[in-house]
């Protein structure tokens, strides 16, 4: 939907809330490039703030660095006086583990609606297996050699250096230049390297090192459309489902209340719509997702959330359980042991929440992607900028690598360079 059609349909819901989007959109396009390119460098970042300056002024700057620190609730309420509008903010926020009330959740609200609007929300076909599978020919047309299904155990260190990788196979790589780990902060300091490695003030900070929210997920086969009660919704490749803007804030405190919501909020993806090849015409290939409370990660609690889940939909889509053929289940169990770096069935490797993100990602003081450990990256969303399919966490840890041995230029060459990126999974990369 393009923004001057939005911005129509906006204002029938509320007048002036489409001139309001428009402005929105009109901010996106002065400030995206500075931005992102704040956003996705390394800290302290340079160029983007300076650009941004340029661009907008010092008292302009003011007002945007507190536009960006708004919760979500409270930078809707400013901008638009309907509710509809200001739940494509606050919906696109909790995408993060954030609470609508909660410092910087805006941010995230904005950032997504813009490129969401801007963009869309595109996917690859086929399947998101295929950005791997992607990534795994361009690195082995530059010569890479990929080793997956084996388990990394343990990292060498001597000298202050990482020497050597070894895994549960029996395969131990000697290190020539750098080792860039894909793993979550706490398994790169507690599980892979020696206790003696990591200075103890890395270990103290990691004892308050935050989880994001466990997640539940569900996949349906389904013999057609999700019947909506409005049936554009079903032109959509991403919904969000189940809560008014009220609603956001009180599913939140439940869920930062350590209890299971009654109605929870949905993340639901429409991938044949999305996709046409992910299904046989006239059906559909659905999945959501939902959160439990941190802490709350045991399998009864997933069954009962994800009852409740398909309750929340079949109220907004009468008929849904019908159109049902098969349906999976993955409890926070089932995507940790699908994937080991999904801990306790976490997806971004720490909590987005302002306390954990930018200087203070993943501990304060390992704002970057070097480690204390010479020729050892952290190059997993534990690291800035956190999670997303924007690469930028193994981007920096690469450049960082490749920078070190005087050959940042040739980062679009890294698959080449001694750089092994220690994949702890169990499945196929």
């Amino acid at each position: 939907m393009t923004a001057p059609t939005r911005a129509t349909r906006l204002d029938a819901q509320h007048p002036g809330d489409g001139e309001a989007w428009l402005d929105l959109c009109r901010r996106w396009e002065v400030l995206q490039e500075p931005f992102l390119r704040t956003l996705f460098t390394t800290f302290p970042p340079v160029r983007g703030p300076l650009q941004l300056l340029r661009r907008i002024g010092t008292a302009e700057a003011l007002r945007l660095a507190r536009f960006l620190l708004l919760p979500a609730k409270r930078m809707g309420e400013e901008l638009f006086g309907g509710e509809g509008v200001r739940l494509l903010l606050a919906g696109n926020a909790v995408h993060a583990d954030i609470p609508v009330t909660s410092p910087v959740s805006g941010a995230y609200g904005w950032l997504l609606a813009m490129l969401g609007q801007h963009f869309g929300f595109p996917v690859p076909v086929d399947g998101s297996g295929g950005l791997a599978d992607a990534l795994a020919r361009r690195a082995e047309a530059a010569g890479a050699r990929l080793h997956t299904g084996e388990r990394v155990e343990h990292v060498a260190v001597s000298g202050g250096r990482v020497r050597s990788v070894h895994t549960a196979a029996g395969t131990t790589v000697r290190v020539r230049r750098a080792v860039i780990a894909d793993v979550s902060a706490p398994t790169l300091y507690r599980d892979l390297l020696p206790p003696d490695a990591v200075p103890s003030w890395v270990h103290r900070d990691l004892d308050r090192f935050a989880w994001d929210t466990p997640v539940v997920k569900l996949d349906w086969a389904l013999d057609g459309p999700i019947p909506w009660r409005t049936p554009e919704v079903g032109g959509a490749g991403t919904v969000h489902v189940g809560r008014g803007e009220d609603g956001l804030v009180r599913w939140s405190a439940v869920i930062e209340s350590r209890r299971l919501p009654e109605s929870p909020f949905l993340l639901v993806g429409q991938m044949t719509t999305a996709d046409p090849s992910r299904s046989p015409a006239g059906t559909e290939s659905a999945w959501a997702y939902t959160h439990l409370p941190r802490g709350v990660d045991d399998p009864p609690s997933a069954d009962e959330l994800a009852r409740r889940a398909e309750g929340v939909l079949e109220r907004f889509a009468p008929g849904f359980g019908a159109r049902v053929r098969h349906r999976t289940v993955q409890r926070p169990s089932d995507l940790q042991d699908a994937d080991p770096n999904l801990v306790h069935g976490t997806i971004n490797r720490g909590t987005a929440q302002l306390f954990q993100q930018l200087v203070f990602r993943p501990v304060p003081g390992l704002g970057r992607p070097e480690t204390p450990v010479g020729g050892l990256y952290l190059g997993s969303s534990s690291a800035h900028p956190g999670g997303g399919v924007h690469g930028a966490c193994g981007w920096f840890a690469a450049r960082a690598a490749l920078r070190a041995h005087g050959r940042a230029g040739l980062l679009h060459r890294a698959a080449t360079s001694a750089v092994l990126e220690l994949l702890q999974r169990s499945g196929r990369e």
